[in-house]
Formats: C-alpha cells, structure tokens, sequence
C-alpha cells in the first residue's frame, strides 16, 4: 500500500465504499457547491525558457490592463514542481459574467496590442481548469505578506465528494490546526481534470516548510480515493494581490 508523509498531504483512510456509492457521479462537484457560488479559474502558462524574465516583465508592466476587467486573486511564478511555469487565479461570480470579460477583452485594443500580441508568442502553452471552493473552505489571505504558497492537487478515484469529501476536509483542517502551514483555500474542479481536489497553502519560506516536513515522521495509509498527487512551490509576482 502506497505510503506517504503527512505534509503530503494525504487523504484519510476511509473504509470500503459500496459498489454502488463508486457509480455515482464521477465529478468532484455533484453536491460540493451552489448555483449562486462564485467559482475561480485556475490558468497554468508555460514560457518558453528563453522568454521567461520577458514575459515577467512584459505581464509586470501590463497586468493593470487585465485586472481593470476581473478579479485577479494571485500571480506566481512556480519555483519546484515546474519550469518555467506561471499559476494564477481569478474569481468570477458566474459562467455569463466571464463570458462578458472574455467578450471585452478581445474588444480591447491596449489588451491586444500592448499585451497579448506579445505574450502569447512567448508561450508554448496554456491551461486552465474551473475550479469552486468547498463548502468548508474560505478563501483566506496569507497571514503577512512574503513567504512561499504551495499548490497540492489530488486526483481521486470516482464516487465524488460525498464518498471522500470528509476525509479530505478533516486532513486538510488537521494541518492548518497544527499550524504545519496555512490553508488558504480548498478547491474541487468542475471542468478541467475531473475528480480533482486543490489544496493552496502559504509557508513562511521554503526552509520552515521542509522543517515541518521532517519533524514531522508520521506515515499515513492511502486507500483507493487518491490515484495521485502533485505539488508545486510558488513565489508571489510582485503585482500579485495574494502575497
């Protein structure tokens, strides 16, 4: 049976679930929020190497040009877990106002020339995934500025979040109630990789948070609800409003 560290992040062991409870919807999101909530899109660019501090700079300079359309929650650049990488995150209160900013922005001449029409050949590739928070979960500002964030995602076996939901929630509170970093928000993806759960956690630096992790020798078992898990270690852009 797969072993990992606590600071890992791992799910709880829950006890076998019916065939049945398996068949249910396989989105993460079936009863995990409401019509009315506002969801984030999460966006991931990778820059080709030799254009990274360009477009930096370039994005840096021009930003104010995207956020006068929407809410921009955070900008980092990915430091381990990912090269050459970009991860940011805007909030949108529903699928018709997006598709208004959207709209806008291919109508806005300053966004297309000054930026876009720059950007966009710097780049090798785009992601992006919707993404709500949990029912349990706040979006929360990091407790001082400067620090480090880190991304975990977990892809979790079919049944969605009424099988694992609990189990993810009590994990995931438990470290924030040790204080073995800060939870900043907790995320199920409605479209982008499916049965998908984000965890967005601020450390004071990278040392404190490899300290943590090698205080602290617990092993927890994982049963089938996760199929993987991925983490990325991010660094606040300077004209990220999270930081």
């Amino acid at each position: 049976m797969l072993k990992l560290s606590v600071l890992s992040r791992p799910i709880l062991l829950l006890s076998q679930t019916s065939a049945a409870a398996q068949h249910r919807s396989l989105s993460s999101s079936s009863s995990a929020h409401t019509n009315s909530s506002p969801f984030y899109e999460f966006r991931t660019y990778n820059i080709k190497p030799e254009q990274n501090s360009a477009f930096l700079k370039l994005t840096n300079e021009k930003i104010h040009l995207r956020t006068a359309h929407s809410q921009l929650i955070g900008y980092w650049t990915v430091e381990y877990g990912g090269l050459n990488q970009v991860f940011h995150i805007w909030k949108y209160d529903s699928f018709s106002g997006r598709s208004s900013v959207r709209a806008a922005l291919a109508v806005d001449p300053c966004w297309m020339s000054e930026y876009i029409s720059k950007a966009i050949p710097m780049l090798t590739s785009q992601e992006n995934a919707v993404t709500f928070l949990f029912p349990w979960s706040r979006l929360q500002a990091p407790p001082q500025e400067g620090g480090v964030f880190e991304l975990t995602s977990y892809l979790m076996r079919g049944g969605g979040a009424s099988v694992w939901g609990n189990a993810l929630k009590a994990e995931l509170t438990s470290h924030d109630a040790l204080q073995q970093g800060r939870l900043l928000g907790a995320f199920h993806t409605e479209f982008g990789p499916m049965n998908t759960a984000h965890a967005l956690w601020w450390f004071e630096s990278a040392d404190h948070r490899a300290k943590l992790q090698r205080r602290d020798g617990t092993v927890t078992d994982v049963l089938v609800h996760v199929d993987s898990q991925t983490t990325k270690l991010m660094f606040p852009c300077p004209f990220s409003p999270m930081k």
